[in-house]
């Protein structure tokens, strides 16, 4: 399956998104693209231990995502907004709750951390923004 196919597929088959690294710093990328998920009818959830237990504006902040799931049930794709080197723990714990999809942002590259959800069934996409690509794809 082609980058575009599994973009379309991730985007179009989510409804539930955790992002991870959320700030709650209306200048931040992580806060702005949340927003923009949200406003095109995606179910955001926030994750960001700094934060945690803290009311944001898509509901409670989550510590991480087994917590969040063990709130607010599944979720479809984990939306990463931390640097490359850490993005392999949050994929594996992608995996470990049962996501259907990781989603580095751009400028966020693990290809160890994409092979081992690859292998675990999860769809994957590194180095793009679910926030260009929508519109770029006319979603």
């Amino acid at each position: 399956m082609s980058e575009e196919s599994v973009i379309r597929k991730i985007l179009t088959g989510s409804e539930v998104i955790a992002v991870v690294g959320w700030s709650p710093k209306a200048d931040r990328p992580s806060h702005s693209v949340a927003r923009f998920l949200a406003s095109r009818g995606y179910k955001v959830i926030a994750v960001n231990p700094g934060q945690a237990g803290q009311q944001g504006p898509h509901g409670l902040i989550y510590a991480s995502l087994a917590e969040a799931v063990a709130a607010e049930g599944a979720i479809d794709m984990v939306d990463i907004f931390r640097r490359s080197e850490e993005a392999g723990a949050v994929v594996d714990q992608a995996i470990a709750i049962g996501a259907k999809a990781v989603w580095m942002q751009l400028g966020v590259s693990d290809p160890a951390a994409a092979q081992r959800a690859e292998a675990a069934g999860l769809d994957v996409v590194m180095n793009h923004c679910p926030a260009i690509e929508i519109p770029r794809l006319g979603l």
